[in-house]
């Protein structure tokens, strides 16, 4: 368990809040899509179960599902679009190093909650068509370095606009393996690597995740069927306010047919390897694809110095969890 803060002072009122997400959410969106040559798409909320476009986390997280008249198949509220952009770069005909961005919302009913996760999620999720030569670490660390300029850009931009928000990013972000950090911090668990390796630089583009460290279990739980595990890796920014590592995005290039196969075998998961999605990567029918997610509350909470992400988003909390909060200052919306 996180130590809770003592003396709490929140910068912002609840109005000013809501008009400083705004604010930060404009100026942020607009430079992601011009750095990464986005275009802006409706995305869905649920999608059929048998398409295997869901996001599957973990492996042990279940989708909301729901039966609608009319259709034969179960309909599953999305964990995330991490899969369903890759198809829908295809269908809409998107060029060489263009993709798309959409608002993402999600339920994660597994979720376990605390001041960091919520059960509703909320994201920036982007996709870029990309060669087969990009698929490498250094197209992969020139997208990152895009994406914390624009990090970048909109913290100065707040600080203008809302002078109490003092900038705390770090000038540059630093690139380590999963590998490089557990030979930095042998002793420590993983969580407290990411905290003590962000705390030492400020911010981190920690990569390579999902395959297993010297203990044989990974560096942290991901999907075997979206990033290919040697060429992803996530934004760590580290926030005072908890002197810990905040992660805002979590992104990679995508798999190819190789590299799907492998780690759906060593998942124990080859049967995804009959769904719609997994057949279309097999036979090259998918662009070849780079994308993330970038956490909109994460982010309002790192920008806004929020100590609870329910104070930028509304969701649904215990009762006497809430109550607790108040008193030490900590508003829930």
């Amino acid at each position: 368990m996180r130590k809770e803060i003592e003396n709490y002072q929140c910068l912002l009122g609840v109005k000013t809040t809501q008009r400083a997400i705004h604010f930060l959410k404009r100026v942020f969106e607009d430079s992601l899509a011009e750095s990464l040559s986005l275009t802006r798409v409706s995305a869905p909320l649920f999608v059929t179960s048998s398409s295997g476009l869901n996001d599957g986390l973990n492996g042990v997280e279940k989708a909301i599902s729901f039966k609608v008249n009319g259709i034969d198949d179960d309909l599953e509220i999305i964990h995330s679009l991490a899969k369903w952009k890759r198809y829908a770069l295809g269908k809409y005909n998107f060029h060489t190093h263009t993709g798309l961005y959409t608002d993402m919302n999600a339920i994660r009913k597994d979720e376990s909650l605390d001041f960091i996760h919520s059960c509703y999620v909320d994201q920036w999720d982007w996709e870029v068509v990309i060669e087969r030569q990009d698929r490498c670490l250094d197209y992969l660390k020139q997208t990152v370095l895009k994406i914390y300029e624009s990090l970048k850009k909109t913290e100065r931009a707040l600080s203008v606009q809302y002078p109490v928000l003092t900038p705390c990013l770090a000038e540059n972000i630093t690139f380590l393996t999963t590998t490089e950090l557990e030979k930095c911090f042998p002793n420590l668990s993983r969580k407290e690597r990411e905290d003590a390796v962000a705390r030492e630089f400020g911010a981190v583009f920690l990569m390579q995740i999902g395959g297993p460290l010297s203990d044989g279990l990974p560096h942290d739980g991901r999907a075997a069927d979206y990033d290919d595990w040697a060429l992803n890796g996530d934004i760590l920014l580290y926030y005072p306010l908890y002197d810990m590592a905040l992660e805002v995005s979590s992104m990679g290039i995508r798999v190819d047919a190789e590299s799907l196969k492998s780690q759906l075998k060593a998942k124990n998961e080859e049967g995804k390897l009959s769904n719609d999605y997994c057949k279309a990567v097999i036979n090259d029918e998918l662009p070849l694809t780079i994308g993330g997610g970038i956490g909109q509350s994460r982010l309002s909470m790192f920008f806004l110095r929020k100590a609870h992400i329910g104070e930028v988003q509304v969701s649904s909390w215990n009762k006497e969890e809430v109550e607790r909060l108040a008193k030490k200052g900590i508003h829930l919306l």
